[in-house]
C-alpha cells in the first residue's frame, strides 16, 4: 500500500517544489546568464565569453569595484632628512635591527677567527687529536661570543642614542653620528674610570666618523 500513498505524496511534493522554485530559478538564471540545473560541464561555463565578469557575481562580494590596495603606513620609508643610507630604512627600528645584527655577526666572525689562530698556537705538544680539537674550539667559543656580544651592545647603544639625537634635531647627519659614537663609548666604559671612558669615547667617535665617510663615498 505504500506505493499508492507514497508515490502520490512524493509527486505532489515535487510539483510544489518545482512550482515554488520556478521564480527563484528564473531569477538565478537571469543573474548568472545560464541555468545551473542544466550544467554538466563547468569548463564550458568558465570558457564562455563574459562568464567571469565580477558584476554577475553576488552583490555582497563587492568585486565590481575592482581591486583595492591597502596603503600601510608602517611600510613607508623614513622621510627624515638624511635618514636614507645604504639600505632602505623605515625608521630607527630598522636601523637598530640591521646595524646591531650586522655588527654582532662581524664581531662574532672576527673573534672566532682570532680564537682559531690563538688555539692553534696554544695546542699542547704531542697531544692527541681530540685534545687539539678541543683546545681550538675552546678558544673560538671564548673569543667569538666575547667580541660579538661587546660589539652588539655597543651598536645597540649607539643606534638608540643616534636615533634620539636625530629625533630631537629632526634630521640625520654626520655630526650627530659622531656625537652618538662619543657618548656610546663613554657610557660603555663608564664603570672603569675617566681615562678608559675618554679612550673608548674617542675610539667609537672615530669609528662613527669613518663609517659616515664610507657612506658618503658609496652613496
Amino acid at each position: 500500500m505504500s506505493w499508492l500513498f507514497g508515490g502520490n505524496k512524493s509527486s505532489s511534493q515535487e510539483k510544489q517544489s518545482a512550482a515554488g522554485a520556478a521564480p527563484g530559478d528564473a531569477n538565478l538564471q537571469n543573474s548568472l546568464g545560464f541555468d545551473p540545473n542544466q550544467v554538466t560541464n563547468v569548463s564550458n561555463i568558465i570558457s564562455a565569453p563574459g562568464a567571469l565578469d565580477p558584476s554577475r557575481l553576488h552583490p555582497l562580494a563587492g568585486l565590481e569595484r575592482g581591486v583595492e590596495y591597502l596603503d600601510l603606513e608602517e611600510e613607508q620609508l623614513s622621510t627624515m632628512e638624511g635618514s636614507q643610507g645604504l639600505i632602505p630604512s623605515r625608521g630607527w627600528t630598522d636601523d637598530l635591527c640591521y646595524g646591531t645584527g650586522a655588527v654582532y655577526l662581524v664581531g662574532l666572525g672576527l673573534g672566532g677567527t682570532y680564537g682559531f689562530f690563538e688555539g692553534l698556537r696554544n695546542i699542547p705538544p704531542n697531544s692527541p687529536g681530540k685534545l687539539q680539537l678541543n683546545t681550538v674550539l675552546n678558544h673560538i667559543t671564548r673569543r667569538g661570543p666575547f667580541l660579538g656580544n661587546n660589539a652588539g651592545v655597543l651598536t645597540l647603544t649607539y643606534n638608540l642614542i643616534n636615533s634620539s639625537i636625530d629625533a630631537f634635531r629632526g634630521k640625520h647627519d654626520s655630526s650627530g653620528s659622531v656625537v652618538a659614537g662619543a657618548l656610546t663609548g663613554a657610557l660603555f666604559k663608564s664603570s672603569k674610570g675617566l681615562k678608559p671612558m675618554g679612550y673608548a669615547s674617542a675610539m667609537t667617535a672615530g669609528a662613527a666618523a669613518a663609517w659616515c665617510g664610507v657612506k658618503s663615498l658609496l652613496l
